[in-house]
């Protein structure tokens, strides 16, 4: 359901918490901080599954900015 810690400093390069948060952030992937101060990333947000909203099925895929155009 979300990245575990070992996959969030793969993907972000980082180990520090705050870190993390300005990597995800400049890379555009959408992301909570939870009470204990980590960013935590749906693995959705990541592998690009569809989510349901409502009675619509929109499709969420993540691309990092420097590909978005």
């Amino acid at each position: 359901m979300f990245l575990s810690i070992e996959e969030l400093v793969q993907l972000t390069g980082r180990k520090v918490k705050a870190k993390q948060i300005h990597a995800l952030r400049s890379m555009g992937v959408p992301f909570f901080v939870n009470a204990l101060g980590q960013p935590v990333v749906a693995r959705a947000a990541i592998e690009g599954r569809a989510q349901v909203s409502g009675d619509r099925v929109a499709r969420v895929s993540w691309q990092p900015r420097v590909v978005a155009g």
